[in-house]
């Protein structure tokens, strides 16, 4: 399997915050909100890096002692 589960639930965590900001962009109803203007951009851009970094993110592996 390519991505462990720990993986699939940071891209979830991603996924989840991004659909948060443009939740909250949505209900500020506002171009020039505090939100739409300065917390969304900050959420959105840390969240797709943060999709990136769980998609290449490899968990380390304990090393097997022979025997």
């Amino acid at each position: 399997m390519p991505l462990e589960p720990v993986n699939y639930i940071m891209i979830a965590l991603g996924v989840l915050v991004i659909a948060l900001s443009y939740w909250g962009m949505y209900l500020e109803r506002a171009v020039n909100g505090v939100f739409a203007l300065f917390v969304s951009p900050v959420t959105l851009i840390g969240s797709y890096l943060w999709i990136v970094f769980a998609v290449l993110y490899r968990p380390k592996r304990e090393k097997q002692e022979p025997g």
